[in-house]
């Protein structure tokens, strides 16, 4: 097994749309379609539509942790499926057809027991062959320590094993100081990392430069929106601009985005052609209503267009 995935907060994620959403009164949805979400999962079904294998971690309960289970069967993602008390999380995604405009309601998910997010932590290292790329992905639900990924980056480290921590707030700033292969912040997460204000294109380079510097990652790509990303390693930093598209939703394209990235890496691209492969998943993410993520044929056609535009401008 090359990858891993683990997501400790997943959902189900419903979607939506309905002409006008107007306030008191009742409102005629459309008929729902339903995804398996969270970070890691997220991760997991684009290396699938990618032609690519993964293995799901994550932990389920209720008949939404039954659902979010059959989903991924049905989609032949390779899963391991710790069961918990509380019940999967599901989230709503509303389409207002009048204007094009979103609506989207994140539910919090199930508070874990002190014994149901130790065992998701050991069940990552009982695997007869340990994986060579572990992705940690999403927000930590209630109960779970804000160190969690830091204990993990102790023990991938241990075991030889290339950790990928795409979190936010001090579940990242826990995991960096500990030490991780590629994080991929946003600016709002960059600027939590630095602790105040990072505005211009030479402070967000120095900043990422520190990042490597300290050993608190091999690799950092920072996501800058439509401007493309800032990917940084030891002996590189340069940055490369966002294939122009069609923004349809917005959902999961960091997510996609990863995922690109960590299969490119596993199939022996070098950094920035990996990086490339991930802006390209990110980008087609965009071009897919509701929860839908990426087509293949979008993400390579797009790849393919990234290949062949010159780097941009260092600052």
């Amino acid at each position: 097994m090359q990858i891993l995935t683990m997501t400790m907060n997943p959902s189900i994620d419903k979607s939506s749309a309905v002409d006008r959403v107007v306030a008191d009164r009742k409102l005629r949805c459309r008929e729902p379609s339903f995804e398996p979400g969270g970070g890691g999962i997220n991760v997991s079904r684009v290396i699938k539509i990618l032609a690519g294998e993964s293995t799901a971690l994550y932990p389920a309960g209720g008949a939404s942790g039954d659902h979010i289970q059959k989903l991924l069967n049905d989609r032949d993602i390779t899963q391991k499926v710790i069961r918990i008390e509380g019940w999967t999380r599901e989230n709503l995604m509303v389409i207002e057809e009048s204007d094009g405009r979103q609506y989207r309601f994140g539910m919090p998910g199930p508070a874990l027991s002190r014994e149901e997010w130790t065992r998701c932590l050991e069940s990552l290292f009982e695997f007869e062959a340990q994986p060579e790329y572990l992705v940690a992905s999403g927000s930590l639900p209630a109960g779970v320590p804000e160190s969690f990924y830091a204990d993990i980056a102790r023990r991938c480290r241990e075991n030889n094993t290339r950790l990928v921590v795409d979190t936010s707030g001090e579940a990242l700033r826990h995991a960096v100081r500990e030490g991780v292969f590629l994080i991929k912040p946003n600016m709002r997460e960059l600027r939590m990392l630095a602790r105040g204000d990072i505005e211009s294109e030479g402070e967000q380079e120095d900043f990422v430069r520190s990042i490597i510097g300290k050993g608190q990652s091999r690799y950092v790509v920072v996501s800058l929106g439509a401007g493309g990303v800032l990917a940084a390693s030891g002996d590189s930093l340069e940055r490369l601009r966002a294939p122009s598209v069609r923004i349809v939703s917005k959902v999961g394209a960091g997510d996609s985005t990863v995922a690109g990235i960590v299969l490119g890496l596993s199939q022996g691209k070098p950094f920035r052609e990996a990086v490339k492969l991930g802006m390209a998943a990110g980008s087609a993410a965009v071009m897919t209503s509701g929860s839908q993520l990426c087509r293949r044929e979008d993400v390579f056609n797009l790849y393919d267009c990234l290949s062949e535009t010159p780097r941009a401008p260092r600052a």
